[in-house]
């Protein structure tokens, strides 16, 4: 057997992938695996951008229910949930592996778990932990949270860690929506005090260039911190080892709202959380850390 007759024989071997969407993940996503030499069959709702795909050795479905029918995997990359719905109608899910990487809500995601299960196909929900430029470079990090059936991730999980990393989160379908939007929401948060940051220093002679090295490293030394959050929403006990406890935290507040104020910054990004932090003062948490701020979010 020649060598071309091995990578050929290697190529066929692997898994067939059918992708409905092909946006900008979408598409990353595609030449991650026709990179990988996976035979894949892709449909998007506007041809033209199928074309460089085709050129690549990709097979163009002319619509999604041909594109269905192709491949046991199907993956759908669309745009939102209602997405899903329009571009799944009329096709034939019966035996098919359904993995379904468009951003949705947990509840979005059990709905569509159930709905898949009533037409006959095994279901995966995933959020992409990753922006497109990521997609197929390991070393950038990226990966993907999946939920639903362990037993449906590990058959295709080799195959779903070829663009990028795959973490299985749990059974309940719903586990990877809430992790993407956990983590998420985290980053924007991360964001907004960045943005205070930055905002701050936007009328004096500060190059923002040289608070950027000390701000992220001050983040990083920071995010340790959630470790210890997590142990204490698991023990129950907000205060053991607390440092710098809540009382002394709140007495600190008026400080960081005068100083916006002198530099003529609105407070809106850190008012709420300072209000949280004087509301559990008040309920008698002076003795704890911020944790307790989380029990007030939950209703």
């Amino acid at each position: 057997m020649t060598q071309k007759t091995v990578e050929k024989t290697k190529t066929v071997e692997k898994t067939p992938v059918t992708l409905l969407g092909l946006g900008a993940m979408g598409t990353a996503l595609a030449r991650a695996w026709l990179a990988a030499g996976h035979p894949l069959t892709v449909w998007n709702r506007t041809p033209a951008r199928a074309e460089t795909l085709a050129a690549d050795g990709a097979r163009v479905a002319a619509d999604a229910a041909e594109a269905v029918s192709a491949n046991n995997l199907v993956v759908v990359c669309l745009l939102d949930d209602a997405s899903v719905d329009e571009v799944l109608a009329g096709t034939d899910l019966a035996d098919r592996d359904l993995v379904n990487l468009t951003t949705s809500t947990p509840a979005q995601a059990r709905a569509r778990a159930a709905w898949a299960r009533e037409r006959g196909a095994r279901y995966l929900d995933a959020g992409i932990m990753a922006v497109p430029p990521m997609v197929g470079v390991p070393e950038a990090g990226g990966y993907a949270f999946y939920s639903g059936s362990r037993e449906l991730f590990e058959r295709h999980q080799e195959t779903l860690g070829v663009p990028v990393g795959t973490t299985y989160v749990g059974e309940d379908a719903g586990f990877a929506a809430l992790h993407d939007v956990a983590l998420l929401s985290a980053m924007y948060g991360m964001f907004a005090g960045a943005a205070h940051a930055f905002a701050l220093i936007r009328k004096e002679d500060i190059d923002p260039a040289s608070l950027a090295p000390l701000l992220a490293d001050w983040l990083v030394a920071m995010a340790p911190a959630v470790h210890q959050t997590a142990d204490r929403l698991r023990s129950g006990d907000y205060t053991e080892g607390v440092v710098s406890d809540l009382a002394m935290q709140v007495a600190g507040t008026p400080t960081f709202l005068n100083t916006a104020e002198q530099q003529g910054v609105s407070p809106e990004l850190l008012s709420p959380y300072f209000g949280l932090m004087r509301r559990r003062l008040a309920e008698g948490g002076g003795k704890e850390d911020l944790t307790g701020v989380i029990d007030l979010l939950v209703r």
